[in-house]
């Protein structure tokens, strides 16, 4: 029996991923009940990362216990309780984009959202995600929430630039330093950059539990991470270091909701040109955030999207 505050369910899809060499499957978790019928339309919440699984995103749970919305959170293939394939490490041709939008619409056919109807929020990784596939124009799509999520790969690593430039002279200086021999390991650069999570990924002291879990999934299996993003928050080396989702989110026609902090890692002008893009949409920069504003600035975020999510 469940000792959550709201009633929730969890299971395993199977899930055929090409050249995996292996079954696979994608973990995934409800809070709410999908088998009634209701006239509240679930939400799909794609962690970020990539990699870094679903713990962090039970601040969502808000959303269900205020507004009644079912939520269904999921680990991508490669972390978490789903499927882990570290021999696929390093292999950029396997780890795509491609492959965790087939993911997800493996995980919307199997949960029968298809005809029922069903939003997306995306975070950092999970927002590139989200707003790629709804630029797909996937049946079913309602209502698509982007929290922290590039439009760009090349201004976000402009983004993390000017955000390093912002720390103290030298926690710049040893990441620099690190930075040009290869250190990503030593305990000079772990506590180097430690600072510009504190300051840029989330500012809260002590860290919320979920988000502690969510950093412990990452180091636990660090091949998508790795493959996709690269060694560091902040020097995007992996196979997204191209993405540029903003040339296609002229073709999203689901309303959208865009939030950042103001001490995002995801500066304004990393978000702007989704906002330039997508024709319905409107967009929100939390004062009191950085990063991780549904823990930052939980009140005003669950406000923000309960409201967004509400008006159907």
């Amino acid at each position: 029996m469940s000792t959550e505050p709201y009633p929730t369910s969890s299971g395993e899809i199977p899930f055929d991923v090409p050249g995996a060499g292996k079954p696979c499957k994608t973990w995934y978790k409800i809070i709410g009940d999908l088998s009634t019928p209701t006239t509240t339309t679930p939400l799909i919440a794609l962690h970020g990362g990539p990699g870094a699984g679903h713990n962090y995103l039970i601040a969502l749970a808000a959303l269900h216990a205020r507004h009644g919305t079912p939520l269904i959170l999921y680990d991508q293939v490669g972390c978490g309780q789903s499927t882990h394939l570290r021999e696929k490490a390093g292999d950029e041709a396997f780890w795509t984009l491609d492959l965790f939008m087939a993911e997800l619409d493996n995980l919307i056919d199997a949960l029968g959202l298809r005809r029922r109807g069903f939003h997306l929020l995306g975070q950092s990784w999970g927002g590139m995600l989200a707003g790629s596939y709804a630029s797909r124009r996937p049946a079913g799509l309602r209502r698509l929430v982007l929290v922290g999520a590039p439009a760009s790969m090349p201004l976000y690593k402009r983004a993390c630039r000017a955000r390093l430039a912002e720390l103290p002279e030298d926690v710049g200086r040893t990441l620099e330093e690190c930075g040009k021999i290869g250190d990503h390991e030593s305990d000079a650069f772990k506590a180097a950059a430690a600072v510009f999570m504190r300051r840029f990924v989330c500012r809260l002291d002590p860290l919320p539990e979920p988000l502690v879990q969510t950093f412990k999934t990452v180091r636990e299996d660090t091949t998508v991470y790795g493959t996709m993003q690269g060694h560091s928050e902040f020097d995007t080396v992996g196979s997204l270091r191209n993405y540029e989702g903003w040339k296609d989110a002229h073709r999203i026609t689901a309303e959208t909701l865009l939030l950042n902090g103001k001490y995002d890692e995801v500066m304004d002008f990393v978000i702007e040109p989704w906002f330039r893009a997508i024709n319905k949409v409107k967009w929100v920069t939390l004062e009191n955030a950085s990063h991780t504003a549904m823990w930052e600035d939980q009140e005003r975020f669950i406000e923000l999207v309960g409201d967004f999510l509400s008006r159907e």
